[in-house]
């Protein structure tokens, strides 16, 4: 008895701490509430204000932040709230000018003519939308990063173009139509490139999760600009010189923000670009770049916009016609296909066709998306030879046998996504076959 009288003192004599964390990731738990025991009695200290802010940012944030999502997701996410800002604070002045040039507070305006001049202009941007499409909307995914940049340029011109209508009444219509359709270009390009983003930022299969968050961060920014934009309406009401200027300095913020958020981002899929910046510094040194070093070498605006300078790196790409129609080719390179076909490509799954000055890829019919890439990436290495002489078939094969999957796999582990090219669908195949000349040919 007394042993166990003992035992107990001792017992109650033990302080016994337990802490409540909170959080689904285990890199970034915040501790709640802190429990301690010390025999019969129980003393509870929390901390309520950091759950509360963290159950607020639970709002906004991607479930298992940070580690749930790439590491250029936070900049480039601020850069983007701080270009959507600018958008809505623009939208109330070029809205303001566009509901007083269709004939807001005019008494001599009818309400047949404003609506009217509403549904012309609705209806030229869904058109405009369907044939942006149409012509692009297979490269939106391969060029995320430029088509980006190109859809927020064109939101800006939708935006002047509402702006500048009321200085040219004959022409009202006309001007409006083009702002419209300039803004359906961008909601198709910026739809398209968000989607792609999201998949990149995505970590854990967590893309829905990224764009419900992102949905309530673009609320907070509307809500933040519109709010800021009605104030700057109501400032600069009546005063030309002023909304121009506040205008053009959004605009410019605008495009500087866009052009950052762009240049944070670094994309591990393979398009174009990357593979001919990956595959030329490979040849030469025998290293993989990092996607990190890749997204500071590519071009993030369309390369007629960059030619007046000096490019730091060779672009092979711009060299190569991939999924080429056979029937496009003349009878010289229907003969030169013909005779490849019958040496060095018999078995491929594609055909290399050297030109003058262009590499045209042919797929087989039986090509997969593995095939597709490794095509590309063959091509380039013709190119990087750069001769025209037959041999160089021969020593292009010879380099693929001995590097391509060695190649592959330093890609792989430095995070590059390999299972497929990021192009246009290839819609135009090829089968051939060899047969003795005796056979009957149907």
């Amino acid at each position: 008895m007394e042993g166990e009288g003992s035992e107990t003192r001792r017992r109650r004599s033990e302080v016994a701490v337990i802490e409540e964390w909170n959080g689904t990731a285990s890199s970034f738990l915040t501790k709640t509430a802190t429990i301690t025991v010390a025999g019969d009695s129980v003393r509870k200290s929390g901390r309520s204000f950091s759950h509360i802010l963290r159950r607020v940012l639970d709002a906004f944030v991607p479930e298992g932040f940070p580690s749930s999502v790439t590491c250029d997701y936070v900049p480039f996410q601020v850069w983007d709230s701080l270009q959507g800002l600018s958008t809505y604070m623009r939208t109330m002045l070029s809205t303001q000018a566009l509901l007083s040039a269709i004939g807001v507070g005019d008494k001599s305006a009818t309400v047949i003519g404003a609506t009217f001049n509403w549904f012309v202009r609705d209806l030229t941007g869904m058109l405009g939308g369907v044939l942006f499409t149409f012509y692009q909307g297979a490269n939106l995914d391969s060029n995320a990063k430029m088509w980006r940049l190109v859809a927020d340029l064109m939101n800006d011109l939708g935006m002047l173009m509402d702006l500048v209508s009321p200085l040219f009444p004959s022409a009202f219509l006309f001007i409006v139509c083009l702002g419209s359709i300039s803004r359906a270009f961008t909601g198709v390009a910026s739809g398209a490139t968000r989607a792609a983003l999201t998949q990149h930022f995505a970590l854990q299969n967590n893309a829905a999760d990224i764009s419900a968050k992102e949905g309530s961060q673009e609320t907070v920014a509307t809500m933040m600009g519109m709010a800021l934009g009605m104030l700057l309406a109501r400032i600069t009401m009546g005063q030309a010189v002023a909304i121009w200027f506040c205008f053009l300095s959004l605009t410019i913020f605008h495009m500087y923000a866009n052009y950052k958020a762009v240049r944070c981002l670094s994309l591990c899929t393979l398009n174009f670009e990357r593979s001919s910046i990956l595959l030329s510094h490979y040849m030469e040194t025998g290293e993989v770049l990092s996607p990190k070093q890749v997204s500071v070498m590519e071009h993030v605006l369309p390369l007629w916009m960059t030619s007046w300078r000096e490019n730091r790196v060779e672009y092979l790409h711009q060299r190569v016609r991939l999924g080429v129609r056979i029937s496009s080719l003349n009878s010289e390179e229907v003969v030169d296909l013909s005779s490849l076909v019958r040496s060095h490509y018999n078995k491929g799954k594609y055909v290399l066709l050297a030109g003058k000055h262009t590499i045209s890829v042919i797929m087989h019919r039986d090509s997969t998306a593995a095939d597709v890439l490794q095509a590309f990436m063959h091509a380039l290495v013709l190119t990087k030879l750069d001769d025209k002489d037959r041999f160089m078939h021969l020593e292009s094969r010879s380099w693929m046998a001995k590097n391509y999957e060695d190649f592959v796999l330093k890609l792989q582990s430095l995070g590059w996504r390999t299972e497929r090219l990021l192009s246009p669908a290839v819609a135009w195949k090829a089968n051939w076959f060899i047969s003795s000349s005796d056979e009957k040919v149907d």
